[in-house]
């Protein structure tokens, strides 16, 4: 068997799917058994479908396997299932189009998720920002709190080995499934390997509220449906108060309590679950 597929959903991803691809390729060491990428081009109306096929040689020259699969249908969930019916790995690492994994992360993943135990795995998120100011002022304080600092966020990277994916059947139709994922998983069983990776924080203060009212929607949502899932979450006993982080950075609490609030203004409520910021 395979020791790892690599899955990537990817919806309109032209533009995001080369810088991904080339990271992915440039991995090192090569993990012993073979890698297996899979790309769920879903709903695509741009050039997905032909960037994605773009790197068959490239694959076969590292000595993998890749997938394209055309999905009509958009939707990240249908395409995980999708993906998941044609993914031959021992570990299924799930791979956001706009991230950027450094040369270990593969290698790393793979290792830790090689035995027989249910297990999770990611990386240490390395958040890239724009230009904004107040995007970059809120980053700087988000980055301190207690999601970031213990634990493993998986976002945008995460990964399980086939006995850990066995606790659920098909991907519900949610909007976090990394939230969901990774709840699935003791604290105990969740892997934070060394190596980084690149993820974009969304520029520009109006998208920004967009995203996190439906990052918080998403975990919200498997409170709900999920409840028992909860008692997973990590405890964060251990975190620098919010009133030390503030007077250390004022002006990056000011910024993320000001998001906050706007996230929480009914006036600023819509009805797109999926909307993405970018």
């Amino acid at each position: 068997m395979t020791v790892l597929s690599v899955l990537i959903p990817a919806h309109e991803e032209a533009a995001y799917l080369p810088a991904c691809m080339a990271a992915l390729l440039a991995s090192e060491p090569v993990p012993t058994g073979g890698v297996q990428i899979v790309v769920m081009a879903n709903g695509c109306s741009d050039d997905t479908v032909a960037v994605a096929e773009g790197y068959r040689a490239q694959v076969a020259d590292k000595g993998w396997t890749l997938d394209v699969l055309v999905i009509a249908r958009g939707g990240k969930l249908n395409a995980l299932n999708e993906g998941e019916a044609v993914a031959k790995g021992a570990a299924l690492l799930y791979l956001d189009a706009d991230v950027v994994v450094s040369p270990p992360l593969v290698a790393q993943i793979a290792d830790v998720l090689s035995g027989d135990a249910p297990a999770y795995a990611s990386g240490v998120p390395h958040v890239t920002v724009g230009a904004d100011p107040m995007t970059r002022a809120y980053t700087r304080f988000w980055l301190t709190t207690p999601f970031m600092v213990h634990g493993v966020p998986g976002f945008g990277v995460f990964a399980m080995n086939r006995a850990g994916r066995a606790r659920w059947g098909d991907w519900p139709d949610i909007i976090s499934d990394d939230t969901f994922a990774r709840l699935n998983f003791t604290p105990a069983e969740r892997h934070r390997v060394p190596a980084t990776y690149d993820w974009p924080m969304i520029d520009g203060f109006a998208r920004l509220v967009r995203v996190r009212r439906r990052q918080d929607a998403g975990v919200a949502e498997v409170a709900q449906l999920f409840p028992d899932l909860m008692r997973n979450d990590d405890v964060h006993d251990r975190t620098v108060p919010i009133w030390k982080r503030a007077l250390r950075d004022p002006v990056a609490f000011a910024a993320f309590a000001a998001l906050r609030l706007a996230v929480r203004l009914p006036a600023q409520r819509h009805g797109d679950r999926w909307v993405r910021g970018r």
